[in-house]
């Protein structure tokens, strides 16, 4: 859970900081926008595949404790 908060802080804070570029230099900085677009949609896969491991791992762990090998 703190691993999955601390990316998606982290991700947030890098496309702020990519917008915040576009509005100190204006559409000059049109590629920090496409750079935003692109972290964003790495967040995202990043978020997906952490909760997946996290629901696998927690259905493993359940299965073992309602089915302990003998």
């Amino acid at each position: 859970m703190i691993r999955l908060f601390a990316n998606m802080l982290a991700g947030h804070m890098l496309i702020l900081s990519f917008l915040g570029i576009i509005v100190m230099f204006g559409w000059a900085a049109a590629p920090a926008l496409i750079l935003a677009v692109l972290i964003y949609c790495l967040e995202v896969f990043i978020s997906v595949l952490q909760a997946y491991i996290f629901v696998l791992l927690s259905a493993v762990f359940i299965g073992q404790m309602y089915h302990p090998d003998h």
